[in-house]
């Protein structure tokens, strides 16, 4: 008997592929997952905010009600921190969520999404996930070619994607870039600003100003409590838009889409300024300790902005697996059409360093024959 045929979009969708779980890992190669370091999908690597934990531990008791379905005291404290009105602000299951909303209320089969080359893979997913055409825009030393992705625009353009630090690359679009792409992104085509590790820069360009002065009611931003919170397990992040575009998203957002743990450690997180400070040390440490070690090891690297480094390795397939092997995660960047690049995510200390002795040891031996 033939089973339902699945929509043609959906049968040569493209599929997301994350970094590895330490559980998995474990259980693949007989390691013990305490010994496990796992430097593969961004996350923050000294943990939740202590106060947001306490704030979740609280919800426990009342799981058996249904979540605030709008989000209201988040978003009010939300909006309050962003200088905003609540009516700003939309809420997702992950910033992938509000990536799929755009895709429902924007997008036609037909259409064209444009994107950078190296673009966060979710972008191109939706895309195909709605029979858009995809435009990928050649990059320009690993991050976007400003200038070259407004000359991509068309009339059947409309959404244009834009990761700024960029994943994988932790490129940075300068502020002289952006300006020239805000003004030049016409008026029917929505300018999606994905501004996930924006935290981590020390002066950041301030697009929000834009939605405040309802200058651009075409741009929205996208930003996650999954990197610089630590929160990704929550899977919750926020879209920042002119009221207008929220209402539109809110139509397509399913009802409790925010779980009450999520928004209760989310809220919590949101006040917790010592832990932001430390992450942003930390990272800060990471950063220019991977920067120097690859350089150490003459392998090139693309300077980060991020909480990450894409650094060339040769064979990064195989690098990564004998990596794993010693108990180390990255991940490997074949799947961006850079098989010869992994990326590793900043860890604490003691975890970028055995990261750096592990490609140390794979390397020598790649170079070696054995």
């Amino acid at each position: 008997m033939n089973a339902p045929g699945f929509h043609p979009h959906v049968a040569s969708l493209p599929v997301y592929v994350p970094g590895r779980p330490i559980e998995e890992v474990a259980r693949e190669l007989g390691l013990d997952p305490a010994g496990i370091v796992k430097l593969a999908s961004n996350e923050n690597p000294l943990g939740p905010s202590p106060k947001a934990l306490a704030a979740m531990r609280d919800v426990l008791g009342h799981l058996h009600l249904y979540p605030d379905g709008s989000s209201f005291q988040l978003k009010r404290t939300l909006a309050r921190r962003l200088h905003l009105d609540p009516e700003h602000l939309i809420l997702g299951n992950g910033s992938n969520e509000i990536i799929e909303f755009v895709g429902h209320a924007f997008l036609r089969p037909g259409d064209e999404v444009v994107v950078s080359q190296y673009c966060f893979a979710v972008y191109p997913i939706v895309a195909a996930l709605f029979g858009a055409t995809l435009v990928t825009v050649p990059a320009r030393g690993f991050g976007a070619d400003i200038p070259a992705m407004l000359r991509a625009i068309t009339p059947r353009t409309r959404i244009l994607f834009l990761a700024n630090p960029n994943n994988p690359t932790g490129t940075l679009t300068s502020r002289e870039a952006m300006s020239e792409l805000l003004a030049g992104v016409p008026p029917q085509v929505l300018l999606v600003l994905d501004e996930a590790y924006v935290e981590f820069l020390n002066d950041p360009p301030d697009c929000l100003a834009l939605i405040r002065a309802d200058t651009h009611p075409n741009l929205l931003l996208m930003r996650t409590f999954s990197k610089i919170f630590g929160l990704a397990g929550l899977r919750i992040g926020y879209g920042v838009a002119s009221p207008e575009i929220v209402r539109g998203l809110e139509s397509i957002r399913q009802p409790f889409n925010i779980n009450a743990i999520a928004q209760a450690g989310a809220l919590a997180a949101l006040e917790d300024e010592e832990h932001l400070s430390a992450t942003r040390a930390n990272n800060r440490l990471g950063l220019d300790y991977l920067h120097n070690a690859f350089a150490r090891l003459e392998l090139p690297y693309v300077p980060s902005h991020a909480n990450f480094v894409l650094v060339r390795v040769g064979d990064g397939m195989r690098v990564f697996q004998e990596m794993q092997r010693r108990g180390v995660i990255t991940r490997p960047m074949g799947s961006y059409g850079l098989p010869e690049w992994i990326r590793v995510s900043v860890g604490r200390p003691a975890e970028n360093h055995r990261c750096v002795e592990s490609l140390r040891e794979v390397l020598s031996r790649q170079f070696s024959g054995t």
